[in-house]
């Protein structure tokens, strides 16, 4: 063996003891320890160990795993927006912009986003909040989106994805220690993003439930109950709302919203609306409220005070475009000393990334009736929302079929959330081995099914109540022979536990 060989495998070594790792479990940052992410966790780990296993040639009592784990439209099926990919190719490969192939209206489109980047290149940083064309056609967006409600264009930042902004802006409103930490309000059922920040920010979560027997509506009693007992322990700052809902696929109201809004002003509370699902919205008799519409709408004294920090995206809608890892949010009523903060925290991660950007802004800037680009655009538009307007009813009637499952109408997003009877034998069964019920249920379901959903505990569920949440993104075809197989499989599982004569 060689000397310097030798040196450095002795190097690792101290009095005949090898050198122990710096980082390791009992130095690891405890937040970290106390994140969870249910959506990715250890139910999604063992649906890609199966799938592995099938690969490789195993045998299962299926063919292939279904994931209805996670909102990803495209990994589900779904096609690309045509247009969408048509500029952000033109924005990425400037060459293309010399072939017949691509339609004037997405060349414009490209040539001014190109314009206002750095070299005219996608390849170079903007600044740290965007593109200043694409944050001036998202204000017009808004203004128009909100029937002539003022957005200024200096209160638009972009960002990567959803999730960056929502945690940007709670990293300003985190402070404090014991009963000065500030505590965060999130519905239950939540979106996991929202505990895992907490979590991992140390901050106090807030739970206030939202009412499954009313389609999941928000109870503004429920908001008081769950603030006031917050106040014992901590000082809540900001109250979370998503709307339409995630996982459990409500509208809200607007006289719900109203109430929300008022009870943030009164409280001082800051108010963060995760509005994504905006344009997912199936139900005749619902409708999409922007919470920044209706506080203009409640008058000056709410408009002029209320924080309120919205949040869009790419990955949602009737795009799907999760990869690109683009989206905005508007922040509206910050103190201007705090909001140069905020340029200070996102300069630090420089910028978002720009092809996500310019698929934002072709979202926002969609094409017109009377361009080229636009009856095909509404087409696949169209066709899009349709189909899962259609998932969503199918869906609900299915699964409230099935004795023991109660499923609320998907009024609006991506999932379903239904209730689901988990007999007591099974609910001991589950505990004896350490695990939640509807934990030990979903794997049950996968393993014999090859179906994976997530358990409802995994996003908060009331005590005793057990829930699973599934995307409604596969095709028609796969969607019925899901469905079907989640039927079949319950059935079984009650009468395995003597619950079903």
């Amino acid at each position: 063996m060689a000397a310097s060989t030798k040196k450095s495998l002795s190097a690792g070594r101290l009095n005949g003891k090898m050198r122990e790792k710096t980082l390791t479990m009992d130095t690891l940052n405890p937040q970290v320890k106390a994140v969870e992410y249910a959506v990715r966790g250890p139910i999604v780990i063992k649906a890609g160990e199966i799938e592995k296993y099938l690969e490789e040639g195993g045998t299962k009592p299926f063919s292939e795993v279904i994931k209805a784990n996670i909102g990803d439209a495209h990994a589900m099926g779904q096609q690309p927006i045509t247009f969408l990919r048509q500029v952000v190719a033109l924005c990425t490969f400037p060459e293309l912009m010399d072939s017949p192939s691509f339609p004037e209206d997405a060349k414009w489109r490209a040539r001014r986003i190109l314009q206002g980047c750095g070299g005219h290149s996608l390849g170079s940083y903007s600044a740290s909040p965007g593109v200043e064309c694409i944050r001036k056609d998202i204000a017009a967006y808004i203004e128009q989106r909100d029937e002539g409600v003022p957005s200024d264009w200096e209160n638009i930042y972009l960002t990567t994805g959803a999730s960056d902004g929502i945690m940007t802006i709670l990293r300003l409103l985190v402070s404090g220690k014991d009963s000065s930490r500030t505590g965060v309000m999130i519905p239950i059922p939540q979106y996991p993003l929202y505990s895992a920040a907490i979590s991992e920010m140390d901050a106090v979560q807030v739970n206030y439930y939202l009412d499954e027997d009313n389609c999941w509506a928000l109870d503004i009693n429920e908001l008081y109950r769950a603030y006031q007992a917050a106040k014992l322990h901590c000082q809540p700052k900001v109250i979370c709302i998503i709307n339409p809902g995630n996982p459990t696929g409500q509208v809200q109201s607007k006289k719900c919203i109203e109430e929300v809004l008022h009870f943030a002003y009164e409280e001082n509370l800051f108010v963060m609306s995760d509005e994504v699902y905006q344009d997912n919205v199936y139900t005749p008799d619902c409708q999409f409220h922007s919470f920044k519409k209706v506080l203009y709408e409640m008058g000056p004294e709410y408009f002029n005070s209320v924080e309120l920090a919205s949040f869009h995206s790419t990955s949602k809608g009737y795009t799907g475009e999760c990869g690109f890892r683009g989206g905005y949010m508007e922040v509206i009523n910050m103190d201007p000393e705090v909001k140069a903060q905020l340029v200070k925290l996102l300069s630090v991660r420089l910028c978002p990334p720009l092809a996500g950007q310019a698929a934002m802004d072709v979202i926002v800037n969609p094409p017109q009736p009377d361009e080229h680009s636009y009856k095909q655009f509404h087409q696949e538009k169209s066709s899009v929302l349709g189909a899962l307007a259609d998932k969503a009813k199918l869906t609900e009637q299915i699964l409230n079929a099935v004795p023991g499952i109660k499923c609320n109408p998907v009024q609006g997003a991506m999932y379903a959330f239904p209730r689901i009877f988990i007999p007591p034998k099974a609910v001991e069964e589950a505990k004896a081995l350490g695990m939640q019920p509807d934990m030990f249920y979903c794997l049950r379901l996968l393993e014999e099914t090859g179906i994976c959903v997530v358990p409802g505990s995994g996003f908060g569920q009331k005590d005793g109540t057990y829930h699973f949440r599934m995307t409604i993104l596969p095709s028609i075809e796969k969607l019925k022979v899901l469905l079907g197989k989640v039927r079949d499989f319950h059935i079984s599982f009650l009468k395995e536990y003597s619950a079903l004569e």
